[in-house]
């Protein structure tokens, strides 16, 4: 009994001074019409540990998350026309295989290079790449550009002009499980679009510049997130913390987790390296003096450059890439890249007709051009398969070498983490449940709710590992269950909670919006999320070494996913309840987590459940059955893999078998 009450008494140790929330705070949706907030940097460390995985999380979800392989551009250069202080030519690029790119190239005329190269995405104009009015004028920027001495490439976005293989705005469940949309494929264009501006012989590639306005402005701060190419860049009239930008401008996962994700924090992750915000009174940055400038300013002076970053607002215009808008970013490019910080008139310029600029006209696309969105995306899930068949395990190097690789796509795609136990807090709830106790647990600073139900046993088998047990229906379903009678029967601890949107946990959440899960974790992987809280506070409330995690039914896909990222003492019993594994609306339906598929879905989970004992039973005919016994075998652990259904008597003698004891984590 003595036993029975230290392990009791343990919950109070981790009872915080002050009440939690009464809201879990995932329920509040986010969208891109939020207020968002700046988060708080002390120190450039800080910043530069956050700023690293926010890369790789916009790449992750631009389904760049292991890049794709860079293949030839097959660059296609012609129709030179010579004009006053400049040229222009007409450009085809392969940036995927039978995907093409146009654009135009601007070069300066009699002047000696080797230049500085600017990359320049358009926005959603009219007339895009060619868009030439009062208010934004791409090919004016190029051709004004080029004659201060840069050779400029303009090029489109997809579903515009040259580059309409595919429409603009497109989106679909299903690939959103391969992160497959349109801000990823856009993105990818402004990688390659650089790696053609860096490769030309009269570029300086150590002075690659960006700028863009309106969805170009999203285009230039994405890519210069994530391309340390980019020398300085100008986001003309977008980076805002009201607005977020639409379909193209977003992707599932792009956001979510992180409640502060705003474009203020992507147009941060360019310092130190020379940024220009240009705002005005008309549009959604009208705040940009007042709030974004100063945020983003903020993380320039953790780095000692606060000169390298500036705004200029003009409060009497409304959306635009004006001549004004224009003259300024000339200014800051020729101080920061020319050495020339006098201001820069524009000189008049006309622009040739569509014609000479579109690079298809009377010319039809290489014979391997893609048909449509549907071809597109078949080659690109071929790719992604292969990329992911090829690391399947043979042996014990092989092993290390893909769990390293999956390990780092399941984070990004689950965005679910184990914390470290001085991050959980629990708060005792008043009245038992049968012989135990409940308790909400939240981790430090998120903002969740999890009520979890801890029974004792009579008397404590200290042989007996504490078991975490979880259901689709939540507490109700494990409490006066035959499996949790007869755990405590044999002396061991259990657990259960209601995991998100389950049992007392059910709440209000829309997650109609078709943009829902691009600010905000699916129902799914906030589940596989409190599964890892539940452990680590069982963990560390037990002071076990190995703990049981047991998912019954539909819990048994979120915890096949737990186990794979929770780290070693953890043994697990998972019902896969027959999920047809290679299906894509199989996820969409019953397991919904953006980017699974491309992350390797369970051929990565079986690679990673490889540091403890494993029962899994009522495995579908597609479960990649000889990856999980190929990597169960290469790591010398223990796998029980049924295709049929586990008993109680059966599942609670597979549990009580003994073991030697895992060694404890650490670190994580």
């Amino acid at each position: 009994m003595r036993k029975i009450q230290t392990i009791l008494v343990l919950a109070a140790l981790l009872v915080p001074a002050a009440p939690l929330l009464a809201q879990d705070a995932r329920n509040t949706v986010l969208s891109s019409r939020t207020h968002f907030a700046m988060p708080v940097f002390t120190t450039r460390e800080a910043w530069l540990e956050r700023a690293a995985f926010l890369r790789k999380q916009i790449l992750a979800s631009a389904g760049l998350l292991p890049m794709p392989e860079k293949l030839p551009l097959n660059a296609q250069v012609f129709d030179k026309l010579d004009r006053q202080g400049y040229s222009v030519e007409k450009v085809l690029l392969e940036t995927m295989p039978g995907f093409y790119l146009g654009g135009n190239l601007y070069r300066p005329l009699g002047r000696q290079g080797p230049f500085p190269g600017v990359v320049s995405p358009h926005g959603h104009w009219a007339y895009g790449r060619l868009e030439n009015t009062a208010l934004v004028s791409v090919p004016g920027r190029a051709i004004s550009l080029a004659r201060q001495g840069y050779v400029v490439f303009t090029y489109d976005m997809i579903g515009q002009n040259d580059t309409n293989q595919i429409p603009h705005h497109w989106s679909e469940a299903r690939y959103d499980l391969w992160n497959i949309g349109p801000m990823g494929i856009q993105l990818w264009d402004s990688i390659r679009a650089t790696d053609f501006v860096s490769s030309l012989p009269d570029v300086d590639p150590a002075r690659v510049i960006a700028t863009g306005a309106s969805g170009g402005g999203t285009q230039t701060f994405f890519l210069m997130a994530v391309d340390d190419r980019i020398k300085a860049a100008a986001p003309v009239n977008m980076i805002s913390a009201t607005a977020q930008g639409g379909v193209c401008e977003n992707a599932a996962n792009l956001r979510a987790g992180w409640p502060d994700f705003s474009n203020m924090v992507v147009g941060a992750l360019m310092a130190p390296r020379p940024l220009i915000l240009i705002s005005n009174g008309g549009d959604w940055t009208v705040e940009t003096p007042k709030e974004v400038y100063p945020a983003i300013q903020s993380i320039y002076r953790l780095f000692g450059a606060e000169k390298n970053v500036t705004n200029v607002h003009f409060p009497d215009f409304v959306h635009n890439y004006n001549q004004q808008s224009r003259e300024a970013v000339y200014q800051f490019f020729n101080a920061h890249i020319l050495n020339k910080p006098e201001p820069v008139k524009e000189e008049a310029f006309r622009v040739d007709f569509p014609q000479e600029l579109l690079a298809l006209f009377g010319r039809t696309r290489p014979a391997n051009a893609v048909k449509d969105l549907d071809e597109l995306v078949r080659n690109m899930i071929r790719d992604d398969k292969s990329v992911t068949m090829r690391l399947q395990p043979r042996d014990a190097t092989t092993l290390a070498a893909a769990r390293k690789e999956f390990a780092e796509r399941l984070k990004f795609s689950l965005l679910a983490f184990r914390p470290r136990a001085t991050e959980v807090r629990s708060e005792k709830k008043a009245g038992t449940v049968a012989t135990g106790e409940q308790v909400v647990l939240s981790r430090e600073g998120k903002g969740d709710r999890v009520l979890a139900t801890w029974l004792a046993p009579r008397k404590l088998n200290p042989e007996m590992a504490p078991t975490l047990i979880v259901h689709p229906n939540g507490i109700s379903a494990v409490v006066n269950s035959a499996l949790a009678k007869t755990i405590l029967d044999k002396g061991g601890v259990v657990m259960s909670i209601d995991a998100f949107q389950t049992g007392s946990a059910v709440a209000p959440r829309d997650t109609s919006n078709r943009a829902f899960d691009n600010f905000n974790q699916t129902n799914d992987a906030n589940r596989v999320q409190d599964i890892l809280t539940a452990l680590e506070y069982l963990q560390s409330r037990s002071k076990a070494q190995t703990v049981n995690l047991v998912g019954l039914e539909a819990a048994g896909l979120w915890s096949y996913f737990a186990r794979a990222v929770a780290g070693e003492g953890v043994n697990l019993v998972a019902d896969l309840v027959h999920f047809a594994a290679d299906t894509d609306t199989e996820y969409v339906d019953k397991f919904f987590i953006p980017g699974l598929r491309r992350a390797g879905d369970f051929h990565a989970a079986s690679v990673m459940n490889t540091q403890g004992r494993a029962l899994v039973y009522n495995a579908g005919l597609q479960f990649p059955a000889d990856w999980a016994r190929q990597a169960a075998k290469s790591a010398g652990s223990e796998l029980d893999l049924r295709t049929g259904s586990v008993d109680v008597p059966a599942l609670v003698t597979w549990l009580t078998q003994k073991q030697p004891d895992t060694p404890r984590r650490t670190s994580r």
